[in-house]
C-alpha cells in the first residue's frame, strides 16, 4: 500500500551525552522517524523528503520512504558500500592503516557473499579483493585483467545487502568470521581487534549516510578475544646477551659486501637508543650529535616504515612520515650513551651516508627493507646465542631490542617519566607494557630475598 498523503515535521533534538537529531514525518496519518548524528545530516534527509513530496512521489506505508529513497536504500550492497567507505578513508589514512582497512573489508566481504552459481575459487576471490577492489584508484577507474573483472562482477552480484547487518544473527556471523584466517586456523587476537575496529568504524559511516539509525553491531552480544598488552618477559635480553647479538651481526655475510656490518648501527640504535625500527631506518647524520667522548644526542623526526607500494601515495615500498602518533612537525630528543655514539661514528667512518644523509642504506643506496634486516637478525641469533636460547623467544624479533632497552632503563632506576619521553610513549603505556624484568634478573631478586631471610634465622 502506498500513499501521497505526506506531512513532514520539523527536526527535534534528542538529548544525551551525544545529542542526535530526529526527523519526524507522517504518511497517511502514520508517524515515522529517523535519527541522524548531526543537524546537517538531519536537514539533508528532511530536504530529500520534502523534495519527494513536491515531486509527487508515492511513499511506502511499510518504510515511510518515497519510492526513490526506498529503492536506493534496499539496493545498496555491502560491497558497494565498502567501496564508498574505502574512498572516504583512503586519502587521510597512513599506508599501514590502508593495508589494515583493505584486509578488514576483504574479510567482511567474503563473509557477506551469497551462494550463487559460478563462485570463483577462494584464492582468486581474495586476490581480486585485496589487490584490485579495495585499493585506490578503484576498479572503476583503471583497467582490470579479464579474470579479475569477472570475479569482481560476480562479487557485485553476490554481495548481500548492507541492511542485512541489522540482523543480529548476520552481525554475529560476520564478527565470528573475523576470528578465522583464510586457511581455517584461528587469527591472532590483535588481528581480530583490528578488523573489528574497521568494521565498527564503517558502521558509524553507514549511520552518517542514513543507512542505519544506529550502529547495528551494538545489538550483537559477542565475546571479543583478549589481547595481551604487556610484553612477554622471555623476549627481553640482558646487556650481555644484547652485546653478544650485536657482535654476531657483524659476522653475517662476507666482509666485502658487509651485509651484517652495515646493520650493526641499526640494531645498536634500537637497543642503546630505544629507536623504533622505522625510526632507525630513517636516521640521518644531521640528526645526530656524536662527540668524541661522553653522551651524544639523536633528534628523531622521521620514520621510514616498510609497506607495500600499493599503499603509499608515492608508489614506493617505504613511507616517509613523521614519528608514530605525533604531528608531522614534532621531534623527539633522545640522549644516546657513549657505546652507541662509538658504534654510529664507526659506521659513518666506514660506510659514509646515502645521498640524502641516511646512515643505513642498501648496497644500491636504497632504504633498508625490513625483510633484509630481519633475515640478518635471525642469522645473528644462531651465531650469538646458545642453542637453548635460539629455540626460545629471547630477542626473536629486532623490535625486541627496544623492549630490552626500556626494561634495562627501568631496572636501572631511571624515572618512568624520563624513560617514556625518550621512548616516545606515555607513562601509562610504558608501565603497562614495558616494565618487565630482564632475563636473569629473577636470580638477583632471589639472592636478595635469601639474604634478608638469613638475617632473621
Amino acid at each position: 500500500m502506498k500513499s501521497t498523503d505526506v506531512r513532514v515535521w520539523s527536526i527535534r533534538v534528542k538529548p544525551g551525552k551525544r545529542p542526535s537529531y530526529q526527523v519526524r514525518w507522517k504518511v497517511a496519518g502514520q508517524l515515522f522517524s529517523e535519527t541522524r548524528k548531526t543537524k546537517a545530516l538531519a536537514d539533508s534527509f528532511r530536504s530529500q523528503l520534502l523534495r519527494a513530496t513536491r515531486d509527487g512521489e508515492e511513499f511506502g506505508m511499510a518504510s515511510g520512504l518515497p519510492d526513490s529513497m526506498a529503492e536506493r536504500k534496499a539496493s545498496l550492497s555491502w560491497y558497494a558500500f565498502a567501496l564508498r567507505y574505502l574512498a572516504m578513508k583512503w586519502p587521510h589514512a597512513a599506508p599501514n592503516t590502508r593495508d589494515g582497512i583493505n584486509e578488514s573489508l576483504t574479510s567482511v566481504t567474503l563473509a557477506l557473499l551469497d551462494e550463487r552459481p559460478g563462485r570463483p575459487a577462494d584464492a582468486l576471490l581474495r586476490k581480486a579483493l585485496r589487490s584490485w577492489a579495495f585499493v585506490l584508484p578503484g576498479p572503476d577507474h583503471r583497467d582490470l585483467p579479464d579474470e579479475i573483472a569477472n570475479v569482481l562482477h560476480w562479487v557485485g552480484k553476490a554481495s548481500r545487502p548492507l541492511a542485512d547487518l541489522a540482523d543480529p544473527v548476520v552481525g554475529r556471523a560476520v564478527l565470528d568470521s573475523l576470528k578465522i584466517k583464510i586457511d581455517g586456523t584461528a587469527a591472532a587476537a590483535e588481528t581480530v581487534h583490528r578488523k573489528r575496529r574497521t568494521l565498527v568504524n564503517a558502521m558509524h559511516y553507514a549511520v552518517d549516510l542514513g543507512e542505519f539509525q544506529e550502529n547495528p553491531l551494538s545489538a550483537v552480544r559477542w565475546q571479543k578475544p583478549k589481547v595481551a598488552n604487556d610484553v612477554d618477559p622471555r623476549v627481553v635480553a640482558n646487556p650481555e646477551q644484547a652485546r653478544s647479538l650485536l657482535c654476531a651481526v657483524s659476522y653475517i655475510g662476507g666482509y666485502r659486501r658487509a651485509r651484517g656490518r652495515r646493520l650493526v648501527g641499526l640494531f645498536a640504535g634500537m637497543y642503546f637508543g630505544c629507536f623504533r625500527p622505522a625510526e632507525a631506518v630513517g636516521l640521518a647524520l644531521p640528526d645526530l650529535t656524536l662527540p668524541s667522548a661522553g653522551w651524544g644526542e639523536a633528534v628523531l623526526h622521521r620514520s621510514r616504515p616498510s609497506v607495500g607500494k600499493q599503499w603509499t601515495d608515492s608508489g614506493e615500498s617505504h613511507d616517509d612520515r613523521g614519528l608514530k602518533n605525533r604531528s608531522a612537525e614534532e621531534v623527539r630528543r633522545v640522549p644516546i650513551p657513549p657505546q652507541l655514539v662509538a658504534v654510529l661514528q664507526d659506521h659513518v667512518d666506514t660506510f659514509g651516508t646515502a645521498e640524502d644523509g641516511r646512515l643505513f642504506y642498501s648496497e644500491g643506496g636504497g632504504v633498508v627493507s625490513s625483510s633484509s634486516y630481519y633475515r640478518a637478525w635471525q642469522e645473528a641469533r644462531v651465531l650469538g646465542l646458545p642453542p637453548a636460547a635460539v629455540a626460545s623467544p629471547l630477542a626473536r624479533r629486532p623490535y625486541d631490542l627496544r623492549h630490552s632497552a626500556l626494561s634495562t632503563w627501568l631496572n636501572a632506576g631511571v624515572d618512568p617519566t624520563e624513560v617514556a619521553a625518550r621512548a616516545g610513549n606515555s607513562v601509562e603505556v610504558l608501565l603497562g607494557r614495558y616494565a618487565k624484568c630482564l632475563d636473569g634478573r629473577q636470580e638477583v631478586g632471589n639472592r636478595r630475598i635469601e639474604e634478608l631471610l638469613r638475617e632473621y634465622e
